[in-house]
């Protein structure tokens, strides 16, 4: 029987630039992690919870086109300021929906990464 979503993974092929990416870039902390070699994992613990992790264990392509990680925020304008600042790649325009807003960018793998704010309820 499924209970929750343990964790969501992309590949990377550069783990140190990926590293950085969601260190520096994205202000995300470094949990768990471990390697073999030059194979990585590489965990994020979320504050809200949740994991995200990052690997090249699994010799897998990043994908713009494939699954994505939705990472709920605070203040999308300023988190996307601050990311267009730092050169991040924006994939799209805001979206915006009766219940939230969107955007989506691409992480240094060119990974998939969907900004997402709920609308404060009224």
């Amino acid at each position: 029987m499924l209970e929750k979503v343990a964790f969501t993974m992309y590949p990377v092929k550069d783990v140190a630039r990926a590293r950085k990416f969601y260190s520096e870039v994205m202000g995300l902390t470094e949990g768990s992690k471990g390697n073999r070699g030059d194979q990585w994992w590489v965990e994020y613990d979320l504050p809200g919870g949740g994991c995200f992790a990052i690997t090249n264990f699994t010799q897998g392509e990043p994908s713009g086109n494939g699954g994505t990680i939705a990472f709920e925020v605070t203040d999308i304008e300023a988190l996307c300021a601050d990311l267009q600042a730092k050169g991040v790649t924006f994939k799209s325009e805001m979206i915006p929906s009766p219940v939230c807003r969107m955007r989506m960018i691409s992480d240094s793998e060119g990974n998939s990464i969907l900004l997402h704010q709920l609308h404060k309820k009224r």
